[in-house]
C-alpha cells in the first residue's frame, strides 16, 4: 500500500531497481531500456516505473540528492515493496587521475563524512560495502563489454560544495576513486534490511582536472552505466 513518499500499490515495484538521484533520468532509463515500462509513482515528482528488461522484471526510480533523500525511498522500498536487489546508477566527481570523463566506477566500498551509519551502528564506524554477487557481476559484464572500469572506494559526501578546504587532499591520500552522495547510506540500510546492493557510477566531471559534462549529458548520455548495471541484474539472477 502507498508510503508517506510512494504512492504505488502493492505489487507496482519489482524486487530488481534501478535507484538514479535524478527522476528524469529515471524516466529516461525507463523510456529508453524498460519494455512495457509503466509509471508507478509520482510523489514530489520522484518519478518511478516498473517494466522488464530481457524478460526480467525491474523498476527504475528516483531518489534525489544526498543520503538522507535517498534513505527515505530505499527504506520504503524494501520495507513496504519487497524490493531486494538495488543498484543505484549515477555520476560522481573523479578523484583518482588514472580515471577519465565517463569512466565506469564500481564502488566496492563507501566512506562518508555522514553520521547517519554511526548512528546506525551505535556510534562507530560502518563498513558501507556492496553485494559481492552484484559487484561481481557487474565487473564481469564491464569487462565482457571492454568498458573501462575502476573498482574501489568512493566518498559519499553529504555536502556538495565541502567546507573542507584539505578534504580532496586526503581522499587522494587514501586512495578514494571519486565522490558521489548515496552510496554510503545506500549499503548501510541494504546491509540492515537484508536487501542486496551495488552502486555503479559515471565520471560526470573530475575534481582534479576540472573537466565536466553537462547536466543534458548527466541525464541521457550514461547509457553504457544503466547497460551494465541491468545485465548485472539479469546474470545475478540466473546465477
Amino acid at each position: 500500500m502507498p508510503t508517506p513518499h510512494i504512492a504505488a500499490q502493492d505489487g507496482a515495484f519489482a524486487e530488481a531497481i534501478l535507484l538514479p538521484g535524478d527522476p528524469l533520468r529515471a524516466q529516461y532509463i525507463a523510456e529508453t531500456f524498460l519494455d512495457d515500462a509503466t509509471p508507478v509513482t509520482s510523489v514530489r515528482n520522484m518519478l518511478g516505473f516498473t517494466g522488464s528488461y530481457k524478460g526480467m522484471p525491474v523498476s527504475v526510480m528516483g531518489t534525489g540528492m544526498g543520503i538522507p533523500s535517498a534513505s527515505i525511498y530505499i527504506t520504503e522500498l524494501i520495507r513496504s515493496y519487497g524490493v531486494k536487489r538495488l543498484v543505484r546508477v549515477g555520476s560522481c566527481g573523479g578523484i583518482s587521475t588514472d580515471l577519465s570523463l565517463r569512466d565506469l566506477v564500481l564502488a566496492s566500498g563507501a566512506c562518508t563524512d555522514s553520521g547517519v551509519n554511526r548512528a546506525r551502528y551505535g556510534g562507530w564506524d560502518f563498513a558501507a560495502t556492496p553485494d559481492f554477487g552484484l559487484l561481481s557481476a557487474a565487473a564481469s559484464v564491464a569487462a565482457e563489454r571492454g568498458l573501462p572500469v575502476a573498482v574501489g572506494n568512493v566518498h559519499s559526501s553529504d555536502s556538495f560544495y565541502n567546507p573542507v578546504s584539505d578534504a580532496v587532499a586526503i581522499w587522494q591520500r587514501m586512495n578514494v576513486l571519486a565522490v558521489e552522495m548515496e552510496a554510503a547510506g545506500l549499503y548501510a540500510i541494504a546491509a540492515e534490511e537484508g536487501a542486496r546492493a551495488l552502486t555503479v557510477l559515471t565520471v560526470s566531471d573530475h575534481v582534479v582536472t576540472a573537466e565536466e559534462t553537462s547536466s543534458e549529458e548527466r541525464e541521457r548520455s550514461f547509457d553504457e552505466m544503466v547497460l551494465v548495471a541491468l545485465d548485472a541484474l539479469v546474470a545475478d539472477g540466473v546465477a
